[in-house]
């Protein structure tokens, strides 16, 4: 299936809107059969997921948000950003297009914490997840090596980090959690780099970085669900990643019964950018395995 790129002046256009709480969020549905979340990381947008898009929405419904304080949507300054609230975001997203449970959810960094959440809700009958395959996360705060920008923002004089922070240090940033031979274009480096600045950004990254410890108050939570086993699971992985790869599936095979795992050789941080035609492949082949007849609710 051929993996087609999709220019960020494009993906753009094919936004819509909807309203959360008095946020507007911009969000992106395509396609038909059995609905597909996407869930982005931090700091970017849903445009990660542009190379594959195309290829999935020939197979499902596929969903994307830009999660509040993220890419195109709201940024307000004056918010708690809690990874909770991103999960009731996503909820009301699915409510909004009146999608038909149960989802299939494709996550990374950020995203797989909101899925974890989501996945806490399945069991809780407060959701209901068909599967999930998570790309490099945190999925284990004790596993989690944030990068030298991300312990900045926590720090206390992070409010001023984010605000120095600019197009340089993000390339900076992004050149060391890449691949050596996967690292994005400078074109690219401009289009992240407008989708994090949209909405004056910069200002509210201290805030976002909260998630991290967020992660370590809810780590028995998510990793009980995990290890629960009714949802099929597969974790997609850059091995090179500094601050998720092998060492952390090496964890989730510890921790996770049956652990269905992938590792990605030479691929860093952001698989689904640096890969996509792999990561594509595995999630296919998973969905394949798992099966479950398609619903027919479409979208154009």
């Amino acid at each position: 299936m051929p993996i087609a790129e999709i220019p960020l002046r494009a993906w753009r256009k094919r936004g819509q809107d909807f309203d959360f709480h008095g946020h507007t969020i911009r969000y992106w549905v395509a396609g038909q059969g059995e609905p597909l979340l996407l869930l982005h990381g931090f700091p970017t947008a849903s445009w990660d997921w542009h190379y594959l898009w195309q290829a999935l929405t020939q197979r499902y419904l596929v969903i994307a948000c830009d999660m509040l304080g993220f890419g195109d949507s709201a940024k307000p300054l004056d918010h708690g950003y809690c990874l909770l609230e991103q999960a009731d975001l996503q909820q009301a997203l699915l409510e909004h297009l009146r999608v038909q449970p149960p989802v299939h959810v494709l996550a990374h960094d950020y995203g797989d914490s909101v899925a974890q959440e989501l996945l806490a809700r399945h069991y809780e009958g407060r959701f209901q997840m068909a599967s999930c395959v998570f790309l490099n996360g945190g999925l284990f705060p004790e596993t989690h090596r944030p990068a030298l920008v991300q312990k900045l923002l926590l720090s206390p004089l992070g409010w001023m980090i984010g605000r120095a922070f600019g197009r340089n240090a993000l390339s900076k940033s992004f050149s060391q959690i890449f691949g050596p031979a996967t690292r994005p274009s400078e074109s690219a480096l401009d289009d992240f780099w407008s989708l994090i600045s949209c909405n004056d950004g910069p200002r509210i990254l201290h805030k976002l970085i909260s998630y991290i410890p967020q992660r370590r108050r809810l780590r028995e939570r998510w990793v009980q669900a995990m290890q629960r086993g009714d949802v099929p699971l597969r974790v997609i992985d850059g091995e090179i990643d500094p601050i998720s790869g092998a060492h952390m599936v090496a964890r989730y095979q510890q921790l996770v019964p049956n652990a269905d795992t992938v590792l990605l050789a030479n691929i860093g941080h952001y698989p689904q950018i640096e890969a996509p035609v792999q990561v594509l492949k595995h999630y296919l082949a998973f969905r394949d395995r798992i099966g479950r007849p398609a619903s027919q609710v479409a979208y154009s």
